[in-house]
């Protein structure tokens, strides 16, 4: 399937030609819904495509068949030429009953260059994904709010920017015969169309972040805490969030479920926030991830990071998460100095879905996790509620440090001690709570310090730490 883009400029210039899935994004809102659609899947080596696969099926995306070429990637076609000359002959001569019958796509298992989505277009006559443009269409599945679908966009357009300058360089050198100038012209004008869009896109996202950097402010004046949720996409965060917040997010057994970032209370706590926000991925280009900069900082600017891995994936698949996750948090949540020193920044692990898992194995998925320079993970699981109780008391421990009692003493004059025990309900989370024969109340708590100094400065002598 093509994209033709008509001109809107004299009559007398010509048509021209652009990639689906590419610079076409640029005329109108991108397709969102792929189920049924029919693919085959190109592959070099002997790379492994489970990850790939899994995104694919998250899209509802068929691939009728996957066509391997050994040996190294061609930088300009991917496949060698004549292997390339092969797909595109069985594409263009099948006929009613050939199993490529309604194939309209051709994904390419790699982060392709514009060159070689170029040239793997050129030949089969079809729409052509990367992995990137896989996950483009995946995030533009998934983006249900303004601000998602404002971050899809600039990655899209920004991806789709790099194939249109190609084609203008293959046009201007003369490597795209019979298109001349009016060629190079047409597709100026279209980058153009972008970047524009792009300058007002990022406009708006800027706008978004001061307002979401302004609410963290705000939250932390106040003295609320924020433990932000991260990890592989699909390692569990918003199921945990859902658990822990009783706030409604979307829960779902599918890749990048969650592109938006939701905060929500503690259950049992109302200075203590959750930010459940999108998974990473390994291998996405930092250009794309960019366009997601505000969402992650939502989750990532916290006062404790809980990092999530999926305890049931392959050891080997587990080892790459792992890797993938900490060059995510390495590159986005500490600076050189907190990289030489990670104890100086809040960061937990907890290894999720361990219901199937065997002592054996769940000691090794540990062992992992310590060998990559972090302490012990916690082991939880949602669905079975397992140790989520002892997960919560270690967050509040790190947050918080040990619990503090503090007494409140009983006065017939003034205030009464009930009005200074809401106050304490407002500014901690009670463990314990004791009525001493006099009338004073004793109350085992996890409070930060400037909520606690708060708290006995406004008391009137009232409230005593022990």
């Amino acid at each position: 399937m093509r994209m033709t883009l008509r001109l809107f400029m004299a009559k007398q210039e010509p048509n021209f030609e652009v990639l689906a899935g590419a610079g076409g994004v640029a005329l109108g809102e991108a397709r969102t819904n792929h189920e049924g659609r029919k693919a085959i899947l190109l592959i070099r080596g002997q790379e492994d495509t489970t990850e790939f696969e899994s995104l694919i099926k998250t899209m509802g995306i068929v691939i009728v068949e996957s066509i391997y070429q050994p040996g190294e990637q061609d930088p300009k076609g991917y496949f060698g030429k004549g292997r390339l000359q092969d797909v595109s002959d069985e594409l263009r001569l099948r006929v009613a009953g050939h199993p490529w019958q309604g194939v309209d796509l051709v994904l390419i298992h790699t982060n392709a260059t514009p060159r070689q989505l170029v040239a793997v277009s050129d030949a089969t006559k079809v729409e052509v994904w990367d992995r990137v443009r896989l996950l483009l269409s995946l995030f533009n599945a998934h983006a249900n709010s303004l601000e998602a679908r404002t971050q899809v966009r600039i990655a899209r357009l920004q991806s789709d920017r790099t194939v249109l300058r190609e084609l203008a360089n293959q046009t201007t050198t003369g490597e795209r015969a019979g298109y001349g100038g009016g060629g190079v012209t047409a597709l100026q004008a279209v980058i153009a169309n972008v970047n524009r869009e792009l300058t007002s896109l990022r406009k708006r996202q800027k706008k978004h972040s001061k307002a979401q950097a302004e609410r963290r402010r705000q939250r932390a004046r106040s003295g609320a805490v924020t433990v932000g949720f991260a990890g592989y996409t699909n390692a569990g965060k918003s199921s945990l969030f859902l658990k822990m917040s009783g706030k409604e997010v979307l829960v779902e057994d599918k890749l990048f479920s969650t592109l938006e970032t939701t905060v929500g209370r503690l259950a049992s706590s109302p200075r203590v926030l959750l930010a459940d926000t999108i998974g990473f991925i390994d291998n996405l280009p930092s250009a794309t991830l960019d366009a997601f900069r505000a969402t992650l900082s939502e989750a990532l600017e916290c006062d404790l990071l809980v990092v999530l891995v999926d305890a049931t994936d392959s050891v080997r698949e587990f080892e790459r998460k792992i890797s993938a996750t900490q060059r995510e948090i390495n590159t986005r949540y500490l600076n050189q100095d907190e990289l030489e020193n990670l104890d100086e920044r809040k960061i937990m692990w907890a290894l999720t879905k361990i219901e199937s898992l065997t002592t054996e194995q769940l000691s090794e998925k540990k062992s992992i996790v310590k060998r990559h320079g972090y302490s012990s993970p916690l082991a939880i699981s949602v669905h079975q509620e397992i140790g989520l109780e002892g997960f919560q008391d270690a967050m509040l421990k790190q947050l918080f440090g040990n619990t503090v009692t503090i007494k409140l003493i009983n006065s017939e004059t003034g205030r009464s001690i009930e009005g200074y025990l809401s106050d304490v309900y407002e500014s901690s989370m009670i463990i314990e709570k004791q009525l001493e024969k006099n009338g004073d109340i004793l109350v085992e708590v996890w409070i930060n310090q400037q909520s606690l100094a708060r708290l006995v400065s406004n008391s009137n002598g009232r409230i005593e730490v022990k």
